[in-house]
């Protein structure tokens, strides 16, 4: 099983969607400033996720969200 995420930054407005096979790990690599794209904005928080049966499923479904991103769309999968 694959999860697809989204996190919010605790200080700031700003999302990251991924996937992932273990999304605690995948957090916690998030945290401790191990993922470049993120360590600028610590602390995240996971706001979303779903699950998907395979790594191509949680990929393309990444995708999609990602082109939500700042609509109404967007809004709506994150409860905005």
């Amino acid at each position: 099983m694959y999860y697809i995420y989204i996190l919010k930054s605790k200080d700031s407005n700003h999302f990251y969607i991924g996937h992932t096979a273990d999304l605690e790990k995948r957090l916690s690599e998030h945290n401790s400033g191990r993922v470049k794209s993120t360590k600028k904005y610590l602390p995240w928080q996971v706001i979303y996720f779903e699950t998907a049966n395979t790594k191509s499923e949680a990929y393309k479904r990444e995708m999609q969200i990602k082109s939500y991103k700042g609509g109404n769309a967007f809004k709506k999968l994150i409860g905005g």
